[in-house]
């Protein structure tokens, strides 16, 4: 793709500049006038997330820079707090950004553990929730289903990368096993569950011992090789994980050094999304992933997308974690312009729910209207140079969901 013209660079070089002045005003402001919007921007700035954390942020701030610092026509005071490693951080970060910075929304949200207490807050404050990364499966409270009324996603369920790839991988692997491993923790338990469920109910067998998934400590494991040397001795016909951030980086290096080194891994897109991809290197390549998105998708909403992200100066390819918190920064202006008047939390709520097809980067998608996460396309990509640049390059379409 040819670079942008150089007054879109000019331009957008200016748009972000306008826009760092903007957050630095919002962040130390408690008032806000009649003609701006206070919207929360909770994220990992630190801990073992945090490069996904800085990604999302740059998304969210890129279609600020490229809207003038508006959504829905009116000033964003965008207040920035810390998630962390999960909800001993992220809950009194939103307990502020409610109670005392009084936002009218609230996005972001890296861990699905954090979203599973912040949704809680939101709700009984009756202010949307606009997630933009894991999501929980949530269960029923006590036998009833949860309240999802103030809670919707721009990314996908936890557990649907798994659901996406498993008929696939059970095609490539025959009658071989596929060993399963993952971190211990709400999010690992949700990708390996859906590709285990999913590719044993479609007759797969797994090489674990009891066909139980190996859960590695979450966030303490450093060296994988142990528990990848341990796995080899079940000669597995392919490997499934799903590790992300500096986690990701470890496991990959360390499954080109383990007696794994042959045997094809398939991934949750995670594990090689985005400035891991680059640590990586070329201990990556190969390694067959999905994900609701990819930066080669030809459509023309991603190519300006990666354009626009490439004149604000960022480097790499955009990731499927800026792509959906620009994406909450799209449902939040169209919805903020279906608001008349002063904006409450319910107000915007109910405009969210009106928002209906979303031209995005990952190509058309809209709110399931019970579940209020997308209805979306999944992709299957491979790691591999894209002319000089190591990327996640798309193969093929694998499925939609959820399904209709």
């Amino acid at each position: 793709m040819s670079d942008p013209r150089p007054h879109l660079r000019r331009r957008l070089a200016a748009l972000t500049a306008a826009g760092l002045l903007l957050t630095g005003v919002a962040c130390t402001s408690t008032a806000t006038d009649s003609g701006s919007v206070r919207v929360g921007l909770l994220v990992s700035l630190s801990g073992t997330y945090a490069t996904v954390g800085v990604d999302m942020q740059r998304g969210f701030r890129l279609y600020l820079d490229t809207h003038d610092g508006k959504l829905g026509g009116r000033k964003v005071d965008l207040v920035v707090a810390d998630e962390g490693d999960g909800p001993a951080t992220a809950v009194p970060a939103a307990q502020k950004l409610l109670e005392r910075d009084q936002v009218v929304a609230l996005t972001g949200l890296v861990g699905g553990a954090t979203v599973d207490k912040v949704q809680t807050l939101t709700t009984q404050r009756k202010v949307p929730l606009l997630g933009a990364n894991a999501r929980p499966a949530f269960a029923p409270v006590g036998g009833k289903p949860r309240d999802l009324a103030y809670t919707w996603h721009t990314s996908y369920n936890s557990d649907e990368p798994g659901i996406a790839i498993a008929e696939y991988v059970r095609a490539q692997v025959g009658d071989g096993q596929v060993y399963a491993i993952g971190p211990d923790y709400q999010g690992g338990y949700d990708e390996l569950r859906g590709f285990t469920d999913t590719f044993t109910r479609l007759g797969g067998k797994l090489a674990n011992p009891d066909g139980r998934t190996l859960f590695t400590p979450f966030p303490a494991t450093e060296n994988f090789l142990p528990y990848l040397n341990k796995a080899a001795e079940t000669k597995p016909k392919a490997v499934y994980t799903f590790y992300a951030g500096a986690a990701a980086v470890a496991f990959v290096k360390q499954y080109a050094q383990s007696d794994l080194a042959d045997v094809p891994l398939y991934a949750a897109g995670f594990l090689t999304e985005g400035s891991v991809l680059t640590a990586q290197g070329s201990a990556a390549t190969g390694i067959r992933n999905v994900l609701n998105y990819s930066p080669t998708l030809a459509n023309q909403a991603n190519q300006d997308f990666v354009a626009a992200w490439s004149a604000a100066g960022h480097s790499g390819q955009p990731t499927t974690f800026a792509m959906a918190s620009y994406d909450a920064a799209a449902v939040l202006d169209r919805a903020l312009t279906a608001v008349n008047g002063e904006v409450s939390g319910e107000k915007l709520n109910a405009a969210i729910g009106q928002v209906g097809r979303v031209v995005s980067p990952r190509g058309d998608w809209q709110f399931d209207p019970t579940e209020h996460r997308p209805v979306q396309r999944w992709y299957l990509r491979e790691v591999r140079n894209d002319g000089p640049v190591l990327s996640n390059v798309l193969v093929q379409d694998l499925t939609t969901l959820p399904a209709s």
